[in-house]
């Protein structure tokens, strides 16, 4: 009995499988052999310190979230401008000024920080509201719709802010009117005029403008007409006075692409011009009086004027080259260069004095030794006479440079020798000796003259420079 029953499963086995298509038997096998490897495999992973690698899921396949969904963000396309082919979206502009940072003469620049506000209506942002509020976002979401491409025109370094997080702020009203602001630091180009350096005034312009779209597409301008621009009263620079802030709105055309709004910020800049007078005028000044003091020093006292006049030309020259030195290589003459250039010409002329006089002095007396002759001495009595005799009978004049007697001064030296020659000569020579004395009379006049055109001269040029450079 039990051997039947054997066979009869064995027959029922092999008819089973006689039934079944043998590519169906196959596939069986290997599903079987498959999901067996497969769950060896998902085994071997749970084990710790398995090398075998579980596949991560697609992260790029982010979960959509309640505001895309509410604002609908996969049923539109945000590449295009809102009313795409229709009229030009107008797109109002606001900025509040938090710093005006640097004013560079040499690069030409200045450095600004504001925050930059723009106002559109998109109707694709639009969502129901019951209460009517406005939800406000990061700069997260600035990146999944569309912004308008403002950028800052002759800007040469430009940043948004991102400490802690970047200084981005977008808020949308129900009615899909969007407000989107951000921080943003530039560092523009402003054409200086340096001419009237340090006694100028400087108007520098930050300009807004669209990069890609045209006055067709996209029409730029300030919100609020010139209340548009907001400045903090704490705002203030060390070299200069900020006058005054306005706004303005142009049109700019570009030969390949077309016309473009452009949004101006102008402010007007007055330097202060206390730190000049103190760094570069009164030290000038100084030194061109300092120069005037060897008029008053006595000719023939060679080793005190000559210095005097060396290093006051020195010391202009260093203040122009440190002048010079903070300042671009401008092509034309600033203010500040006339005055320190006229006040190095008067050093240079009280140097070039001092060498006319000590000149025509040692040629004056060079005349008198050669048209005087001095008598013998031989029976003269009086001892100021041996003295003289003894002093310059036989001695040039040049040698001993007119200190043969050291009892008497240089002045009292000379109208002695005068005195003693017409006393001896007894007339003949008198008209020579008295043309020769009155041209000794004439150097020192030079220094006498020199007292008062020099201060006289100078004077005029200040009255003259600042009634022209301080209108």
């Amino acid at each position: 009995m039990h051997a039947d029953v054997c066979f009869l499963l064995c027959a029922c086995f092999l008819s089973t499988g006689a039934l079944q298509p043998r590519g169906q038997v196959l596939q069986t096998c290997s599903q079987t052999r498959s999901k067996r490897e497969t769950d060896r495999t998902e085994r071997e992973a749970r084990k710790p310190g398995s090398t075998f690698l579980m596949r991560s899921p697609d992260v790029t396949k982010a979960p959509v979230t309640k505001s895309e969904q509410l604002l609908k963000l996969d049923d539109h396309d945000f590449t295009m401008r809102p009313g795409f082919g229709g009229p030009a979206i107008p797109v109002g502009v606001d900025v509040q000024l938090e710093s005006l940072d640097t004013i560079s003469e040499v690069d030409m620049d200045f450095t600004i920080t504001l925050y930059l506000r723009h106002y559109w209506k998109d109707e694709r942002l639009s969502f129901p509201s019951n209460t009517n509020q406005s939800m406000t976002f990061d700069g997260r979401l600035v990146k999944k719709i569309w912004v308008p491409d403002i950028f800052f025109v002759h800007s040469k370094r430009s940043f948004i802010h991102d400490t802690t997080t970047e200084n981005v702020m977008l808020r949308v009203h129900p009615d899909g009117k969007v407000l989107y602001s951000l921080r943003v630091t530039v560092t523009a180009m402003c054409n200086m005029d340096l001419s009237h350096f340090p006694l100028d005034t400087q108007t520098c312009s930050l300009e807004i403008e669209s990069y890609a779209y045209t006055d067709d597409d996209l029409m730029l301008y300030w919100k609020r007409g010139n209340k548009s621009l907001q400045t903090d009263e704490k705002i203030s620079l060390s070299q200069f006075l900020i006058q005054e802030f306005h706004t303005t709105t142009k049109l700019a055309f570009y030969s390949s692409t077309g016309w473009y709004n452009r949004l101006y910020i102008t402010f007007t800049l007055r330097r202060h011009i206390f730190f000049f007078l103190l760094q570069t005028y009164f030290p000038a000044t100084l030194m061109v009086m300092l120069s005037w003091v060897s008029f008053w020093i006595d000719r023939r006292a060679v080793p005190a004027r000559v210095p005097l006049g060396i290093t006051t030309v020195l010391t202009m020259s260093t203040i122009i080259t440190g002048v010079n030195a903070s300042m671009p290589r401008v092509s034309y003459i600033k203010a500040v260069d006339i005055y320190l250039w006229v006040s190095f010409v008067f050093v240079f002329l009280s140097v070039i004095e001092y060498a006319a006089v000590n000149y025509l002095s040692t040629l004056q007396e060079r005349k008198v030794q050669s048209n005087r002759q001095l008598p013998c001495t031989c029976g003269m009595t009086h001892p100021g006479q041996m003295m003289m005799s003894s002093s310059y009978s036989d001695m040039d004049m040049m040698t001993t440079g007119n200190y043969g007697m050291s009892e008497l001064s240089g002045d009292k030296q000379e109208q002695f020798l005068v005195h003693l020659v017409l006393d001896n000569e007894q007339g003949a020579q008198r008209p020579a000796v008295t043309s020769n004395s009155s041209l000794l009379i004439d150097t020192h006049a030079i220094d006498t003259y020199s007292r008062v055109i020099f201060p006289g001269a100078y004077t005029l040029f200040n009255i003259i420079y600042w009634s022209i450079y301080l209108q």
